[in-house]
């Protein structure tokens, strides 16, 4: 498996994949910010291959010296949970270049259901933040 940087030829891919793997108002939400942080940074969206296939995908962002992880989808699998950590340390090496002090998952209800995976990589109750009125928005950095 490859963790790269995501490219534009890579749009077509991850698009099928959002929208297999997130519910429909899920889905219409991430294509939203999945815009909005390829117009701002395009460098904070990585994506895991495997068999030139794209299989998983993370979009982040900065804010005030905090990254976030918006939206992470990984198509189901035996190894689901490798690719989810593998995204992750890699959006994170990206973070620690930029400087950022904190990481931040935001809770959405479309996060909600992924604390159990976040917590096995590591992360406490200190690294969630509720989004205000269920969403967040996509800042630039």
């Amino acid at each position: 498996m490859l963790i790269r940087s995501f490219q534009l030829s890579d749009y077509a891919a991850t698009s099928r994949l959002l929208e297999e793997v997130l519910t429909g108002e899920c889905f219409e939400e991430t294509m939203d910010a999945f815009a909005n942080q390829l117009s701002w940074d395009s460098e904070l969206i990585m994506v895991a291959v495997q068999d030139g296939d794209i299989v998983g995908a993370i979009i982040g962002t900065i804010d005030n010296c905090r990254g976030y992880y918006y939206r992470i989808a990984v198509r189901s699998y035996e190894n689901e949970q490798d690719v989810n950590a593998g995204l992750i340390q890699a959006l994170n090496k990206r973070f620690d270049a930029r400087g950022v002090r904190s990481v931040v998952v935001p809770l959405d209800p479309h996060n909600e259901t992924l604390v159990p995976m976040y917590r096995s990589l590591g992360y406490e109750d200190r690294h969630f933040e509720t989004a205000v009125n269920n969403k967040l928005s996509i800042l630039s950095s």
